[in-house]
C-alpha cells in the first residue's frame, strides 16, 4: 500500500523532517537532485544537451542543483532562469550562486526559448513550480510552458509537472507535458488524477529521506497498490470444501437480457467464490445453465410471487449481487427494494439497480455500511443530481461526501476508480486501461467484489482489492489482444493469471 498525499501534507512532511527531525533543507534538496540526474544518466549518454528552466522557488533550487550535477557528469548544460532571482528563496539563491562560481551557463527566456523551439537540446528539465501551485502560470512562466511542450525534447518534471494541482489534478490553463515527473518522498493524489495523469509521464516515486506520514502529526487516508499488495488475498487452506469460500448469490438480469448475469456469476466463480447461484427471469435460466454450467441457477417469473424464491436464495448467501442487467421495469424495484431491507449480509449494488434507486430516492435511505455502490459517471450523476463536469472535476470528494452521507462503501468507476468508505478512506486505483471502457466490464468488476467478500475479506478491503485485481487482469488482457479488441470476457479469463503471481 502506497500512501498518496495532497500538497498541504507533503509540505508538512517536508517541514517536519527539517525543523522536528533536524534534516537540513539542502541535504534533502541534494538527494532529490541526484535522485533526477541518475534517472537521466540512466536514460541518456553523457554529452546530450540538456535546458534545465527553473523558477524561483525551492523547485527551482532543485533544478540549479540538477543543472549542476549534470554538468559535472560531462552532459552540456544550460540553465533558463524565469522570475526576478533576487526574490527567490534562501536555498535557492545558495544554489545559483554556486552555479555562477562554477561558470555553468545561464540565460533568460529572451536569450534561450528559440533554441528549444529549434531543437538545441535533448533533454528539458522543468524545475518552474513545485507542489504549491495554485493559480495559473502568467507572463513568462506561462510562455516557457508553452515552448517546453512545443520543443521535441524528452521532458524530466521535477516533483510534480509545472501547471498542474497536486491536489485535484486539474490543470492551470497550461501544463507542462512530461515524459518522465521524478517526484519524492509520496505520490501526490493530483498526479494521480485525470487529466493531470496524462501529464505527468511515468511517475518515479525516489525516498530522499523524509520521515515517514506516520511519524508527524498527521496521517494520510488517500492510498493505492501496487503488486505486493496481492498478498492480500484471502489464503486457501488446502483442507477444506467449496462451502469453505462462500455462496454468491447473484440477483440479475431480466426476460430480455442474461448476459451480465452470467459475467457477474463467472467472475465470481473465478475469484475463488466456493459457490454462485444466478437468480434470474425463467425465461433466461436455461441459458445461464449452458454458459455456466456450475452455476446453481434459480428462475422466477415476474409476473407471479418471486419474494418467496428470493427469500429462500438470500438466506444460503453469505454476499449478494443485484443489479446487472435486471432493466428497469417496475417489479425491478420490489425486488431491490426487498433485498436492501432484508439482507443481513454484504451486498453490491450495481447497475440498473442504482437506476432503480435513482429513480425511486427513498431506496437511497436503506443503504448503509454493508453496502458496496459500484456506479459509474452517469450513474453517479443520477443518484447524486449533480452535474457530470463536477463529479469528473472532484471524484474523490464527490464518492467520500456519498459514502459518508449513505454509509456505503462508493465505488465511483472512471478511467481512475475512486473507493471511498465512511471512515474516509479513499482508494485510488492505478491499474487498468482504456480497452477495458467496453460492455459488461462493470459486471465482472462486481463479480469479482463479491467474490472476495465471499470469502469473509473485509467489505472494504474486497472492494478496494477488487477493483485492483480487475485492472490488472485488463492489462494482463491487453497485453495478448490490444486495446481495440478486448471484451469484458477477457478480463475473466486473466484474473486466473493475477492470481496466479509469485507474490500471493
Amino acid at each position: 500500500m502506497r500512501y498518496l498525499l495532497n500538497s498541504s501534507q507533503m509540505k508538512h512532511v517536508d517541514y517536519y523532517s527539517i525543523n522536528n527531525i533536524g534534516i537540513p533543507s539542502m541535504v534533502l534538496m541534494e538527494r532529490a537532485a541526484l535522485a533526477v540526474a541518475d534517472e537521466l544518466e540512466g536514460r541518456f549518454d553523457n554529452g546530450k544537451r540538456i535546458l534545465v528552466v527553473c523558477g524561483t522557488g525551492n523547485n527551482g533550487a532543485d533544478g540549479l542543483a540538477i543543472a549542476r550535477i549534470m554538468f559535472q557528469r560531462g552532459y552540456r548544460t544550460d540553465i533558463m532562469l524565469l522570475g526576478d532571482s533576487d526574490m527567490g528563496t534562501e536555498e535557492y539563491r545558495q544554489q545559483l550562486n554556486i552555479i555562477k562560481n562554477m561558470g555553468i551557463h545561464y540565460g533568460n527566456i529572451n536569450e534561450l526559448s528559440e533554441y528549444i523551439v529549434k531543437g538545441r537540446y535533448d533533454i528539458c528539465v522543468d524545475a518552474i513550480f513545485g507542489i504549491g501551485l495554485s493559480r495559473t502560470p502568467m507572463g513568462e512562466y506561462y510562455d516557457a510552458i508553452e515552448y517546453i511542450n512545443m520543443s521535441e525534447c524528452f521532458v524530466a518534471a521535477v516533483d510534480i509537472p509545472s501547471g498542474i494541482s497536486a491536489d485535484t489534478g486539474m490543470l492551470y490553463g497550461v501544463a507542462v507535458r512530461a515524459d518522465i515527473t521524478v517526484t519524492f518522498g509520496y505520490g501526490k493524489l493530483g498526479m494521480t488524477l485525470y487529466p493531470a495523469a496524462q501529464y505527468c509521464g511515468e511517475i518515479i516515486i525516489k525516498d530522499i529521506g523524509f520521515v515517514s506520514i506516520n511519524a508527524t502529526e498527521q496521517r494520510s487516508n488517500v492510498f493505492t497498490y501496487d503488486k505486493a499488495d496481492l498478498c492480500l488475498l484471502p489464503k486457501r487452506n488446502p483442507n477444506t470444501h467449496k462451502g469453505s469460500f462462500g455462496r454468491v448469490l447473484v440477483i440479475a438480469g431480466s426476460e430480455e437480457m442474461s448476459g451480465a448475469a452470467y459475467l457477474s456469476a463467472k467472475a465470481a466463480y473465478r475469484m475463488g467464490a466456493g459457490l454462485v447461484e444466478v437468480l434470474i427471469p425463467q425465461n433466461n435460466a436455461g441459458i445461464i445453465r449452458s454458459l455456466l454450467p456450475e452455476a446453481i441457477v434459480t428462475g422466477y417469473s415476474p409476473e407471479e410471487n418471486f419474494i418467496e424464491r428470493i427469500n429462500t436464495a438470500m438466506t444460503n448467501a453469505d454476499v449478494i449481487v443485484t443489479g446487472p442487467g435486471m432493466g428497469t421495469k417496475a417489479y425491478v424495484k420490489d425486488i431491490v427494494s426487498y433485498v436492501m431491507q432484508y439482507s443481513e449480509v454484504p451486498l453490491i449494488i450495481d447497475a440498473d439497480a442504482l437506476n432503480t434507486m435513482a429513480s425511486n430516492r427513498q431506496l437511497l435511505s436503506k443503504l448503509n455500511t454493508r453496502m458496496v455502490v459500484t456506479p459509474h459517471i452517469k450513474e453517479m450523476e443520477r443518484l447524486t443530481e449533480s452535474k457530470i463536469s463536477d463529479i469528473k472535476n472532484n471524484p474523490v470528494d464527490t464518492a467520500k461526501t456519498f459514502s459518508n452521507i449513505t454509509g456505503a462503501i462508493c465505488v465511483l468507476k472512471d478511467a481512475r476508480t475512486v473507493v471511498a468508505s465512511k471512515e474516509g478512506d479513499v482508494y485510488i486505483n492505478l491499474s487498468g486501461n482504456e480497452g477495458m471502457a467496453t460492455g459488461g466490464s462493470g459486471d465482472v468488476l462486481t463479480g469479482i467484489i463479491a467474490g472476495l467478500a465471499a470469502q469473509k475479506l473485509e467489505l472494504y478491503r474486497a472492494a478496494t482489492l477488487g477493483v485492483y485485481i480487475h485492472g490488472l487482469a485488463g492489462d494482463k488482457a491487453k497485453e495478448q489482444l490490444g486495446s481495440y479488441s478486448l471484451m469484458a470476457g477477457d478480463i475473466i479469463e486473466n484474473i486466473s493469471r493475477v492470481t496466479s503471481e509469485d507474490l500471493i
